[in-house]
C-alpha cells in the first residue's frame, strides 16, 4: 500500500497574521508589568512622604516634652514651684520613646528609597511592614500613657486625693497635652504605612 499524505495549503495572509500575533502577546505582558510597577512606585514615593511627616510629628513630640518645664514666680525660703517632664516616669519614658521612634523612621528611610527605585521587590516592603507595626504599637503604649497623666493634671482624680495641677502650671500642662496629641498623629501615619505596605505586597 502506498502511503497517502495530505497536504494543507495555508494562504500567505494567514500566515503573516500568525507570525504577528505573538508579539502582540508579549506586548500586553510588558504594558501589564509597567502599569503595577507604576502604580508600586507611587505607593512608594506617598510612603516616603509619610515618613517625613512622622519623622516631625514624633521629633515634635519628644521636643516639646523635653521643654515642659515650668517654675512658678513665686516660691517660699524653703520651696520653689517647679513642674516638668522628669517629674514623672511616665513623662520621661515618652521623651525617650518617642526619641527612638524618631530614629527609627529616619533609618527607615533608605528603605524607602529602595522601593522607589525597585518597586517590585517584596523584601524591603515586607521588612518595613513588620518594624512599622511593631514600632507603632510602641508609639501607641508612649502615647496612651501620656495621656493618661495628661488627664490627671487637668481633671485630678477625687478617689484618690490627685488634686489637678493645671491651674497653676499652665504653660506646662499645654506643652504636655500638645505632645501627647502630636504623639497620636505620629500613630495615624504609622497605621497608613501599614495599611499602604499591605496593599503593595496584596498586589504583588
Amino acid at each position: 500500500m502506498k502511503n497517502e499524505s495530505t497536504i494543507i495549503d495555508v494562504p500567505a495572509e494567514s500566515r503573516s497574521a500568525m507570525k504577528g500575533s505573538a508579539p502582540l502577546i508579549g506586548e500586553a505582558r510588558d504594558h501589564t508589568t509597567s502599569g503595577s510597577s507604576g502604580y508600586k512606585r507611587g505607593l512608594s514615593i506617598f510612603d516616603f512622604l509619610l515618613r517625613l511627616a512622622a519623622i516631625i510629628a514624633a521629633s515634635v513630640a519628644a521636643g516639646t516634652m523635653f521643654t515642659s518645664d515650668e517654675t512658678l514666680p513665686f516660691f517660699t525660703q524653703f520651696l520653689q514651684f517647679q513642674a516638668g517632664y522628669d517629674d514623672l516616669p511616665t513623662f520621661q519614658f515618652f521623651v525617650i520613646a518617642m526619641s527612638m521612634i524618631s530614629g527609627y523612621l529616619v533609618l527607615s528611610l533608605p528603605f524607602s528609597v529602595v522601593t522607589i527605585v525597585r518597586p517590585l521587590a517584596t523584601a524591603p516592603r515586607l521588612l518595613l511592614l513588620v518594624l512599622d507595626t511593631a514600632v507603632m504599637a510602641f508609639n501607641m503604649a508612649a502615647a496612651s500613657s501620656a495621656a493618661a497623666i495628661a488627664y490627671l493634671a487637668h481633671n485630678g482624680n477625687q478617689n484618690t486625693n490627685w488634686l489637678p495641677i493645671c491651674q497653676q502650671f499652665e504653660d506646662f500642662c499645654q506643652k504636655t497635652s500638645g505632645a501627647v496629641v502630636s504623639s497620636f498623629v505620629s500613630v495615624v501615619f504609622f497605621v497608613i504605612l501599614v495599611v499602604l505596605s499591605g496593599v503593595a505586597l496584596k498586589r504583588h
